[in-house]
């Protein structure tokens, strides 16, 4: 773990970015990937459950919380960025539970984390909202207990379950933000009126959009939306996944090379992960 000036000033500072304007949150998968990001200037970065999952040849959702908080401290030591960690559903069936594994989220050094009402099962995927509120106000007494000032982001899951429901998606986000999160987040939003209906609804309180396809909107359109902040979920994990792909099934059923045409330089790649003197 970082030392603890430094996982404050990163916390600090991941705070002030949500104070005003919309930035963008990439999701890395593993430290390489985060090391890149930053080079490119990005204020802040953010963990994928899915694209941990699968670089560990997991599917996503089956990752155990101790491969989780390994993940979530390489994450934060491979980088100076503040990390925001996607910890599912706090990886506990009840709020004492939740409580405890996100302390030990909070050990880590990460400068937010997020809790999704997401029960994992597909015949009652979303958990009730007294059940859901519970959770947070577990994770929010978690956070405070141990002195941190980890931002707690609220996830409500129905759009991304297929549950188009806007009414219980607002509820549900309110109700996460009465019980002390401090940034909301409904992944599975497209439209611009879901996206400005539910900013409004939460309001002053930050939102996340999550954008893990080709959008209509670019990054401005969305910041007029009043948005905060914009991550990418595994996308950028299952863009590699492509190319790596696409070149393997080319040797495989054909023999050929071209697959690597678009490959990264080594010499690049080098470059950017070498080891400076006295680092």
């Amino acid at each position: 773990m970082p030392v603890s000036h430094d996982v404050s000033a990163r916390r600090r500072a991941f705070r002030q970015l949500h104070a005003s304007g919309c930035f963008l949150i990439p999701n890395p998968w593993d430290p390489g990937s985060a090391r890149y990001l930053e080079q490119l200037g990005f204020k802040a970065l953010a963990t994928t459950s899915s694209g941990a999952a699968w670089r560990h040849a997991k599917a996503d959702g089956q990752m155990r919380v101790e491969e989780v908080l390994v993940h979530l401290r390489e994450m934060v030591a491979a980088t100076t960025l503040p990390v925001n960690a996607d910890f599912e559903a706090g990886f506990a069936d009840d709020p004492e539970g939740v409580a405890r594994n996100v302390r030990l989220a909070v050990e880590t050094g990460v400068a937010g984390l997020s809790i999704e009402d997401a029960t994992g099962d597909p015949a009652v995927p979303v958990r009730d909202l007294p059940a859901a509120v519970e959770r947070i106000r577990a994770a929010r007494r978690a956070i405070d207990e141990a002195g941190s000032e980890t931002l707690l982001v609220g996830r409500a899951e129905n759009f991304w379950l297929g549950r188009q429901d806007l009414d219980d998606t607002i509820r549900r986000l309110q109700a996460y933000a009465e019980a002390g999160a401090d940034c909301l987040y409904a992944p599975g939003l497209r439209t611009r009126a879901h996206i400005e209906a539910v900013v409004a609804a939460v309001a002053p309180k930050p939102v996340n959009l999550l954008v893990g396809a080709a959008s209509e909107f670019s990054l401005r359109d969305i910041e007029a939306m009043g948005v905060r902040r914009v991550s990418v979920g595994g996308a950028l994990a299952r863009s590699a996944w492509g190319g790596f792909m696409r070149a393997a099934q080319m040797l495989a059923s054909e023999g050929r090379f071209d697959g690597f045409a678009d490959a990264a330089s080594g010499a690049e790649l080098n470059a950017l992960f070498r080891e400076r003197p006295g680092a």
